[in-house]
């Protein structure tokens, strides 16, 4: 019997429907993997169910218990996010031990658990650490074990092994469905690849976008500098200490700005592709990818992709052995679906404070 029932779920933003009538159920003690393309609504689906999100239409019932009027402090579900949202201040410990605070557990309680969750995931004696100093997959680690300190009902993962080397990230597949068995979790895990899901889960299901688009309605041209602008502002400095738009070299020769048009001849896509060497492919003749922004309107229809497919073609016909990107942890998927792999280490930039990761597609 299911104790998780999705019916007739609805969401719509602004003018696009992301879900539509859609169904699912998830038996106590059954791990599903969510299968699909960016965009079909697989993150929306686990936001709806943690009650981070109010769906258009539609129910969620837990255990035959409608959950529209639950807030999501008292579903009793774990969430483990793409990008880990450790706390930067606390310690493992500390990060792992917040929600059994927040639910009012006693220190010596709290230590007893933190301490059993350590052993679980791997990481006996990392306690007293600053996550700061974390490897990726120690980070992985510590988000999990923090989602299920206290031991919630449905454990929700939105690709919690994105931006790890292929090594790590096999791994850590291996790992993670291991321990989801071992305490019977009941756990819904978002990805797009096909055999970590397969790892993982007992069951997959495969979602698609209502209208099934396959593609952008856009338009890619060769665009002055100038016209990336206003989309760099709105999308890759919202949030972040800097707003200076105007990248060095954007004007110097060989330099190429794409921008994706809609059919009312709107701008809703940018790049820049520059001739930059690439640390990782010393001696290969290079296209640096910068400054790609979609219009948050337009996330989710492929706009990106339509983009990056222009960018890889300018940089072949242009005689380009590789091409590069210095990208933002949370796009490592979205690289990383079109066949780039990520290279050397991690690093924050001064201007926006984010992570990064340079990746690489070799032509």
């Amino acid at each position: 019997m299911p104790v998780l029932e999705v019916i007739d779920l609805t969401v719509r933003f602004a003018d696009r429907t992301v879900l539509e009538r859609f169904d699912l159920r998830v038996a106590g003690g059954e791990v599903v993997a969510l299968l699909g393309a960016s965009g079909v609504g697989k993150t929306t689906l686990l936001r709806v169910i943690a009650g981070l999100l109010r769906p258009d239409a539609g129910r969620v019932l837990w255990d035959g218990e409608d959950l529209a009027g639950v807030p999501p402090h008292r579903r009793n579900f774990g969430f483990v996010f793409q990008d880990e949202q450790l706390f930067p201040h606390l310690s493992v410990s500390a990060n792992i031990a917040f929600g059994l605070r927040m639910h009012g557990w006693s220190k010596a309680r709290s230590t007893a658990r933190v301490e059993e969750l350590l052993s679980l995931v791997g990481l006996d004696g990392f306690g007293g650490r600053a996550v700061t100093a974390l490897s990726g997959g120690e980070a992985k680690r510590v988000a999990l074990a923090r989602a299920l300190a206290p031991a919630p009902r449905l454990l929700l993962l939105d690709e919690p092994l994105t931006g790890l080397d292929a090594a790590l990230h096999d791994r850590l597949v291996t790992e993670v469905g291991e321990i989801l068995r071992r305490i019977g979790a009941t756990a819904i895990h978002v990805t797009h690849d096909r055999a970590e899901a397969a790892a993982v889960a007992d069951r997959l299901v495969e979602m698609r976008a209502p209208d099934d688009p396959g593609g952008a309605a856009v338009r890619v041209v060769e665009v002055a500098a100038p016209a990336t602008h206003d989309l760099r502002r709105r999308v890759l400095r919202d949030g972040t200490p800097s707003d200076v738009v105007e990248f060095r070299g954007d004007d110097t020769p060989g330099v190429v700005h794409l921008a994706a048009l809609a059919a009312s001849g709107e701008i809703v896509g940018v790049v820049t592709m520059l001739p930059v060497p690439c640390p990782h492919r010393p001696g290969c003749s290079t296209r640096q990818l910068r400054g790609m922004a979609v219009d948050p309107a337009w996330q989710g229809r492929h706009v990106g992709a339509a983009l990056l497919r222009a960018f890889v073609e300018r940089a072949r016909a242009g005689g380009a052995e590789a091409v590069w990107a210095n990208a933002r942890d949370s796009a490592l998927g979205f690289y990383e679906r079109a066949g780039f792999t990520v290279a050397g280490d991690g690093f924050v930039t001064d201007d926006t404070r984010l992570p990064h990761h340079a990746v690489v597609l070799d032509l």
